[in-house]
């Protein structure tokens, strides 16, 4: 659980000094959110932070659920 939280900090992390860096690491490279990320990014650097920190946090725990689900079932 504490390495989890220290995961999310380094990509929160990496997503504010380089946005698509941070996506990429959870959600890897041909991802939408990754794409997504990268071109909010090369319009402006400040929305691609913003979406990185908000996929990172949001949409990160969501998968994170899904995957504590699915290994309980297995």
């Amino acid at each position: 659980m504490a390495s989890d939280r220290c995961c999310t900090f380094l990509e929160i992390l990496l997503a504010i000094i380089l946005p698509p860096l941070g996506v990429f690491l959870r959600f890897g490279c041909c991802s939408m959110e990754f794409c997504i990320c990268l071109l909010l990014t090369i319009l402006g650097y400040v929305p691609g932070i913003i979406y990185a920190i908000y996929v990172l946090i949001a949409l990160g725990s969501d998968r994170d659920r899904d995957r504590d689900y699915y290994d309980e079932v297995a």
